[in-house]
């Protein structure tokens, strides 16, 4: 013979705050939340919001214009539907914040070494030559001129 006792929900989901027989709001024990006491609750509570908060941060870091975040090295010479071309110019020794370009073409006006870290942390130096174009995919970097010239180019970004 088989006994069924019916087990009210409440009685298997706890809440951090319980009410006592006469009506008093009591903070629940530990024990009672089975394996997932009271103290991680409270830690999931506060990492949730910063984990949250992070994600934004990146992706606002990825939507960063270059001439608005750095317009002491990116000057627009032409912005229309099609195109957008910036004259680029980094002297040796400085850094332009992180930012993003849809796809682009850099055409080298004065060769120079640089290095590109990525938004993820690897970094590339290249060293460019005068009169020498290259394809980008869209990226979001940091440009750091490592050389002992001064880096001129023609940044083409490619309008949706």
């Amino acid at each position: 013979m088989e006994i069924h006792t019916e087990v009210a929900l409440s009685d298997r989901i706890p809440d951090l705050l319980r009410k006592t027989a006469g009506g008093k709001i009591v903070k629940a024990k530990a024990r009672e939340f089975g394996a997932f006491p009271t103290w991680r609750l409270l830690i999931m509570k506060k990492f949730i919001p910063i984990v949250c908060m992070s994600i934004l941060a990146v992706v606002a870091a990825k939507a960063q214009d270059p001439v608005k975040v750095d317009p002491a090295h990116f000057k627009v010479i032409l912005d229309n539907k099609q195109l957008r071309i910036m004259d680029v110019r980094i002297k040796p020794g400085e850094k332009t914040p992180m930012h993003s370009h849809p796809n682009h073409v850099i055409y080298s006006l004065a060769g120079g070494t640089t290095k590109f870290t990525l938004a993820d942390g690897k970094t590339e130096t290249v060293t460019s030559k005068a009169g020498k174009a290259v394809w980008h995919n869209a990226e979001t970097h940091v440009v750091e001129n490592v050389g002992k010239t001064e880096t001129h180019a023609l940044d083409i970004e490619l309008n949706k």
